[in-house]
């Protein structure tokens, strides 16, 4: 028997699945627990791979290669469950779903666009309205309506993708409510396939599938097993002619658009979940693209398998392969049933289909003309709850019946049986082991925390390298400032304006690093919407991907940074020698690691370039002015000062100014140099300057030369208020800055990346 636990709050909750070899005790129905996995594909085992009996349990499982997913495997046969009967097919039911949100304040925007959005403040505004309905096993349901009727929110109200408590109603699988789960059970055995191609453009399909298999397959099953499950799934996807081709971008030329949905599909049913939810799988594309998609989805759904999406206005060959049709108005249900009783059901309502005219586009076309009218759909809404009464008494199978004493337990091991959740087709017990009763513990990941961080990195690395044109203008860019840098801070002088110079050109460097790093913002932005895709259903943990994401962009900095760093160092002849270039190298390294971490977190609290970038800009521009260099410490007002120490600029400034005027031995005004920038004794004579310099030494009783040193270092440091750190103590704390900065970015994927309306 296999368990199924969840380290939910109170203790664990297991599930029990019978299996070959280790039949399940005899345990009253009332008191058997409940089914409630964690995760996708890693709580659900196969049954034939966790029962092979002891003659080949020493066999390599390298050798073995599952069958595909529509051909039962030999090895999974279903114990004997209560009787010989079969148990029965799995069937989502939703009964009364209600959702409403309250309508948004009127934005500022508004007024100046003359809109009049959010009139009306206050207002509740309803997007479902007591729907009801079902979908079955190995059928095809589309939700169908015009744009705005809901179909999108019932799909993520049957996906589990509303908040609890703001929906009302009932889902149901085989008649036992999911709410009492708290969605884990769906979220185990089911996916969400998102209505945009979040794909990463430079890996090609099979890359894609592969690393997708990596994510969502345990690593205790063989390599050979999960490249085989790849296979099978592009030949099931139709990809085999294009598994060798990039997804491709706007830039890049790749794979087609039909073509790049139904990878999109493919990663995320590589683990052959039971239950499927599309939005709009076929949005965007041309009829043939759209109708292959379709054709796709139904060769899964004959796998065994629940399939649930939303679509606008289905072809006439599309509507051939539609088992159920559910059409919504204003989130109220006006028909569900089979594409064949749609003549039927509107010759009732006294709006007769023409014989020639397509079923699917008729009735759209009447709700649209009926939502233009006076009465809305109220009429027809009526007329299909009075139809859907009369249907019922004649004979309608009611949802979960369990007369035959099978539960949704049976039902699901019978769907493993068949070959369904391949992610669990390793044995059971060689990573988690095994528990009392016979029973296995698994994890809500199917893989440890390093083998994500390696699968992670590798994938970043691959998609960077195959993109060296982002490299190249990033190299460009800083190669750009630089020399802009160098050419305007060309050999400062030591003296008087000298040192101010060196003070400006410090702050524009260190800036100028952080500005640079704003070129990854863009791309931070759209990898966040593939990682919102990927851990919808706990493909890889969120620190795995802060990590594996930190590691494979410091490649990328070193050449980076020796380049901004030697050609504004040498440039400027900054003092120190190569050891202090070694120094202003780390500094530099620092702050694009920082500023990349700075990116990164804005990545994740902006919902896009056109916030991101004004936060970004007017971000760094504060860093700037309270840093310490356009005002020192002193000056700033008390009201600023936080924002003086959170400045990313101030630090790196700080540590670059100890660098450069530390050492006293180092002198940047002499005594021929006090009279350069007095505008009444500029430009006297070397002999004038020798004897106001004997005066000054007479009356000041010290030794006053041409060479006498009256400014070093430490007094240009004494001067900015820069005496409270040390410049390693500077470097450390920029160090931990960027380490915050992450940890703040884990954090804003915990909270952001939920996926759940309210």
């Amino acid at each position: 028997m296999v368990a199924l636990m969840d380290p939910g709050d109170g203790g664990d909750r297991a599930f029990l699945i019978p299996v070959e070899g280790n039949p399940a005790p005899e345990v009253p129905a009332s008191s058997r627990p409940l089914i409630i996995p964690t995760a996708v594909g890693k709580l659900l085992k196969r049954v034939g791979d966790s029962t092979r009996s002891n003659d080949d349990a020493d066999d390599d499982d390298d050798l073995q290669a599952p069958p595909p997913p529509s051909t039962p495997s030999p090895h999974h046969r279903l114990a004997e469950i209560r009787g010989s009967s079969p148990p029965p097919p799995l069937v989502l039911s939703f009964s009364e779903l209600s959702y409403s949100v309250k309508l948004r304040k009127r934005s500022i925007l508004s007024l100046f666009r003359g809109s009049d959005e959010g009139h009306g403040e206050g207002r509740m505004k309803v997007l479902l309205d007591s729907v009801s309905g079902e979908a079955r096993e190995g059928q095809i349901m589309a939700v169908l309506g015009p744009s705005g009727s809901g179909k999108s929110t019932l799909i993520d109200a049957l996906a589990g993708r509303i908040a609890r408590g703001s929906l009302r109603g009932r889902v149901a699988l085989n008649g036992e409510d999911l709410q009492l789960h708290r969605g884990h059970l769906l979220k185990a055995i089911s996916e969400y396939v998102m209505q945009d191609d979040l794909l990463h453009p430079m890996l090609t399909v099979e890359e894609t599938l592969t690393f997708a298999a990596d994510f969502r397959l345990p690593r205790s099953m063989a390599r050979s097993r999960k490249r085989e499950r790849v296979k099978n799934l592009i030949d099931q996807l139709g990809l085999r002619d294009a598994a060798g081709t990039i997804i491709g971008n706007e830039y890049r030329r790749g794979i087609s658009g039909g073509e790049r949905r139904r990878v999109s599909i493919g990663a995320d049913i590589i683990h052959d979940p039971i239950v499927l939810f599309l939005d709009e799988p076929t949005s965007g594309l041309d009829s043939t693209s759209a109708y292959q998609v379709v054709k796709v989805l139904k060769g899964i759904a004959l796998t065994g398998s629940v399939l649930v999406m939303a679509m606008h206005q289905p072809s006439a060959r599309i509507l051939g392969l539609l088992d159920r049709l559910l059409f919504l108005s204003r989130g109220r249900a006006v028909y569900s049933g089979c594409p064949e009783g749609l003549p039927d059901f509107f010759a009732g309502f006294e709006h007769p289909i023409p014989e020639k005219e397509s079923r699917t586009e008729f009735a759209l076309d009447l709700i649209r003309e009926l939502e233009g009218s006076p009465g809305g759909t109220d009429a027809l809404a009526d007329y299909y709850r009075q139809w859907q009464d009369m249907h019922r008494r004649d004979g309608a199978v009611s949802f979960g019946d369990n007369s035959v004493g099978f539960t949704l337990r049976d039902a699901i091991s019978a769907s493993i049986s068949r070959g369904k959740l391949v992610s669990g087709a390793a044995e059971v017990g060689k990573t988690t082991g095994v528990v009392a009763g016979g029973a296995y513990r698994v994890p809500t990941f199917a893989n440890p925390f390093w083998v994500e961080v390696w699968v992670l990195t590798k994938r970043a690395l691959i998609n960077s390298r195959r993109q060296p044109e982002i490299f190249a203008v990033w190299l460009g860019t800083v190669l750009t400032t630089s020399f802009i840098i160098a050419a305007l801070f060309w050999r400062l002088p030591r003296s008087i304006a000298g040192i101010q110079e060196r003070l400006g050109f410090l702050a524009v460097a260190i800036t100028a690093t952080f500005y640079i790093c704003a070129v990854v913002l863009q791309e931070l932005i759209d990898e966040r919407y593939i990682f919102i895709r990927e851990t919808a259903h706990n493909s890889y943990r969120r620190s795995s991907y802060v990590l594996a994401t930190t590691v494979a962009g410091i490649p990328s900095l070193l050449p980076i940074s020796i380049s901004f760093a030697a050609v504004t160092y040498f440039a400027t002849g900054l003092a120190g020698g190569f050891s202090g270039f070694l120094f202003y190298l780390a500094v530099i390294f620092t702050c694009f690691w920082t500023g990349i971490s700075y990116m990164t977190f804005l990545s994740g609290v902006t919902p896009d370039m056109q916030v991101g970038f004004p936060v970004m800009l007017l971000s760094i521009a504060s860093f700037l002015i309270v840093s310490g260099f356009m005002a020192t410490r002193d000056r700033i007002p008390a009201y600023w000062k936080w924002l003086h120490y959170m400045s990313l600029v101030k630090y790196p400034y700080e540590a670059l100014m100890h660098n450069e005027f530390d050492d006293p031995r180092r002198c940047f005004v002499r005594g021929d140099q006090m009279f350069d920038q007095v505008p009444l004794l500029e430009g006297l004579a070397g002999d004038t300057k020798a004897v106001l310099l004997q005066g000054m030494e007479t009356m000041l009783g010290v030794s006053m030369k041409a060479d006498t040193c009256v400014v070093n270092g430490p007094y240009v440091l004494k001067l900015q208020g820069l005496t409270q750190l040390g410049k390693w103590q500077c470097v450390l704390i920029l160090l931990a800055v960027g380490f915050l900065l992450k940890l703040l970015f884990y954090f804003s994927l915990l909270v952001g990346s939920r996926n759940k309306r309210r």
